[in-house]
């Protein structure tokens, strides 16, 4: 990161990141998770839903067709890896890394069609709201995935576990 919060590395086409600060209140914090005038899209959030990690667990690989991710870890510390499987991309076939979490928090923007995969960096429970724009449909799902080795994405997260 630069000393203005923003990204060394060259984000994949379409990816946001709004590192945010935690703000003291007396013997707590307060830390804003999503605002429509940061203005990293148009600010349509559908549905807001978490997810719960165990200590270590990765969950990957994940993919939406029309569906705008939006991952804010709000538990513990969690490593997004991010792939760009979108052949029309600029951007095609790179990988991110983004760790984020409680100490670090951050607001992680993906687009349909890029990959992606989460892992609880800690021994202990981690936490991940997801503000979507468009809400999970039961009856046609979008939502794709591949398993955690596939040979489809080049990244490890067994191979970086010790970086």
């Amino acid at each position: 990161m630069r000393p203005d919060w923003t990204p060394v590395q060259k984000t994949i086409d379409g990816v946001r990141v709004r590192e945010v600060r935690n703000v003291q209140k007396g013997r707590g914090l307060l830390t804003e998770i999503f605002r429509s005038d940061w203005r990293l899209d148009d600010g349509v959030v559908d549905q807001v839903f978490q997810v719960a990690l165990g200590p270590w667990e990765v969950t990957a690989w994940h993919v939406h067709r029309r569906t705008l991710d939006r991952l804010f870890v709000n538990r513990g510390a969690v490593r997004i890896v991010l792939y760009d499987a979108r052949a029309s991309s600029p951007t095609h076939g790179q990988v991110n890394e983004f760790r984020f979490g409680e100490q670090r928090p951050g607001l992680l923007l993906i687009p349909a069609g890029v990959w992606h995969g989460v892992e609880n960096l800690r021994d202990e429970p981690g936490g991940i709201l997801n503000l979507v724009d468009r809400a999970y449909s039961y009856r046609d799902p979008d939502h794709w995935r591949l398993p955690l080795d596939s040979p489809r994405i080049p990244f490890s997260f067994t191979a970086t576990r010790l970086r």
